[in-house]
C-alpha cells in the first residue's frame, strides 16, 4: 500500500448517520468482478434515481466535489454487514479518508487494510467540519503524523488506533507489520530454544551425500 502521511484534497460532506455497508455498495452489485472496479457503485441509491440519472441533491454529484478523496459523515459510518466490498467501493471511487465520530468495527479494520484512513472526530468537530463544507469550503488537509484536520478556518484533532496509524504511515499490511518485529521475533526464538529445547520441533535429518 502507499504510505499515508498528509492528504490535501477535495472533501465532500455527507451529513447522515448510520451509513451502512449496504448503502455504501448495494448487494446487487457485488456479483461483479472487483477487477472492473466498484467505484461506480459507491452509494449508488443515494447518487442515482431508478432511471440511472444523477440526483441533484446528492453531495457527491455536486460539481465542486468531483474528485473528492475525503468524505465527512456522521456517527456509525460503515455499520451493518462485514462486506469488504464497501471499502473497495470507497477506495475505487478515490476516497482515501473518511472522517466521522464512530465506525462499524469491521468496516474500520477493513479500511486500514485497504489504505483508507477512518479518522475519528468528536460529534462537535464533525458538525463544524460539515458546516464549513456546506458553507462553501471545498478542500481539507488531513495530517496523519500530527493527527489534525484543517478545513476552512478550522483545525480539529482526530484519533485512530495507534497500530493502524503505524500501518498507514508506512503503507504496511499485517505481514509487513509482523516483519517490522523480525529482530525481536528472532531473538525470542533463539532464547526459547535454549530455555525449552524439548519444545522445538523434530526436524528430519539431512541425508549425507554418498562418496
Amino acid at each position: 500500500m502507499k504510505p499515508f502521511k498528509t492528504l490535501d484534497a477535495v472533501a465532500c460532506p455527507l451529513p447522515q448517520s448510520n451509513v451502512d455497508t449496504d448503502q455504501l455498495i448495494p448487494a446487487r452489485f457485488m456479483k461483479r468482478s472487483r477487477a472492473d472496479g466498484y467505484g461506480g457503485f459507491l452509494l449508488y441509491d443515494l447518487r442515482f434515481d431508478e432511471t440511472g440519472a444523477q440526483k441533484a441533491d446528492c453531495p457527491l454529484n455536486d460539481t465542486i466535489r468531483q474528485g473528492a478523496q475525503i468524505l465527512v459523515s456522521r456517527r456509525n459510518f460503515g455499520s451493518g454487514s462485514s462486506r469488504e466490498a464497501a471499502v473497495y467501493a470507497l477506495v475505487d471511487y478515490g476516497i482515501t479518508c473518511v472522517i466521522a465520530p464512530s465506525y462499524g468495527d469491521i468496516f474500520a479494520s477493513n479500511s486500514v487494510n485497504n489504505g483508507l484512513l477512518p479518522a475519528v472526530v468528536s460529534e462537535e468537530d464533525c458538525e463544524a467540519l460539515l458546516a464549513g463544507l456546506q458553507d462553501g469550503a471545498e478542500t481539507a488537509t488531513v495530517d496523519l503524523e500530527a493527527l489534525t484536520i484543517r478545513c476552512a478556518n478550522l483545525v480539529v484533532p482526530f484519533t485512530v488506533d495507534p497500530v493502524w496509524r503505524t500501518k498507514l504511515l508506512n503503507g504496511w499490511d499485517d505481514i509487513d507489520l509482523t516483519r517490522s518485529h523480525a529482530e525481536a521475533i528472532a531473538a525470542f526464538a533463539a532464547s526459547d530454544r535454549e530455555r525449552r529445547p524439548w519444545m522445538q520441533p523434530n526436524r528430519p535429518a539431512t541425508a549425507s551425500s554418498g562418496t
